[in-house]
């Protein structure tokens, strides 16, 4: 039991609450554009559980290669020095097996997804697990991340479908600029160590004020792409309301962070974008279900 703690804080585990309720939205718009008479209960259960797991495998292979990666100067740095790589509690080797077995898992249960699904997770694999490199080399690293995290919904919706579509792509869109603003916020606690060891992230080139400007305006497109997505796919009531949560919370996570006081990032973080992706979920999926 303690083994699988200790992976399960590696991975950091309850972060998947960033991108699975998006991956919920995504699932939905398919099943309800197919609509609930063409797909039988046990086929739809058969589809979630495979797109949950895909989302569980796909972000644990990534984070467990992040920490892989990184070790070096996780273990220089006094905010991660306490991780489980550099403390020993899980060795390099380890994590390494693990990353090509949550890889490897993976791409299985896309393969019984759909065709389109199994190519296109080669694609996902290499943004979720190339991002890791991004810091050595641009201060955009944030978008990369973002732009992994916004694989969620366009990934479930083709789950159902097969097919791309506008709307689960304005929800894809949202999640990016979203993440990579909310990422911004987080890197702000290591701006002196990322310039002291020439690493890239958008506080370590821009400063605190400027880099939470940046974050200010790529909030500002994200509110713009549920916005967007509100009008194209013609929600009700219930959407909007979710639209006002989401937006409350980014408001709020600029208000409460300021460049000469980083003591609540984690609350910035974690709760407020916690809450702003579940609560946006579950009303825009009860939009879906009373239409």
């Amino acid at each position: 039991m303690s083994t699988v703690k200790n992976y399960l804080s590696l991975i950091r585990f309850s972060h998947t609450i960033f991108a699975m309720p998006f991956a919920m939205i995504g699932f939905a718009l398919g099943v309800f554009q197919l609509s609930w008479h063409s797909m039988s209960g046990p086929e739809i259960g058969g589809k979630l559980a495979l797109v949950i797991l895909c989302m569980i495998f796909a972000r644990s292979a990534a984070m467990a290669f992040n920490r892989w990666l990184d070790v070096k100067w996780d273990a220089l740095n006094p905010r991660t020095a306490i991780r489980e790589i550099p403390r020993g509690i899980i060795s390099k080797n380890n994590a390494l097996r693990f990353v090509i077995a949550s890889s490897l898992t993976f791409i299985l249960c896309t393969w019984f997804i759909n065709p389109l699904c199994f190519w296109l997770s080669f694609v996902a694999l290499a943004v979720v697990l190339g991002y890791s490199y991004t810091k050595r080399f641009t201060p955009l690293c944030h978008l990369v991340l973002g732009l992994g995290l916004s694989l969620a919904p366009i990934g479930a919706y083709l789950a159902v479908t097969g097919h791309f579509a506008l709307l689960p792509i304005l929800f894809s869109l949202a999640v990016i600029f979203w993440v990579s603003g909310f990422d911004i916020i987080y890197a702000l606690q290591d701006e002196e160590f990322d310039k002291s060891h020439q690493l890239y992230s958008m506080p370590s080139w821009l400063g605190k004020a400027n880099s939470l400007h940046v974050s200010e305006f790529l909030h500002l497109l994200s509110m713009a792409c549920v916005i967007s997505a509100g009008i194209y796919g013609g929600f009700s009531w219930w959407y909007w309301a979710g639209v006002a949560v989401f937006i409350g919370m980014l408001v709020y996570q600029h208000a409460i962070v300021r460049p000469n006081d980083l003591s609540r990032v984690n609350l910035a973080f974690m709760t407020a974008n916690g809450i702003a992706s579940v609560v946006f979920a579950v009303f825009v999926i009860t939009d879906l279900c009373l239409k």
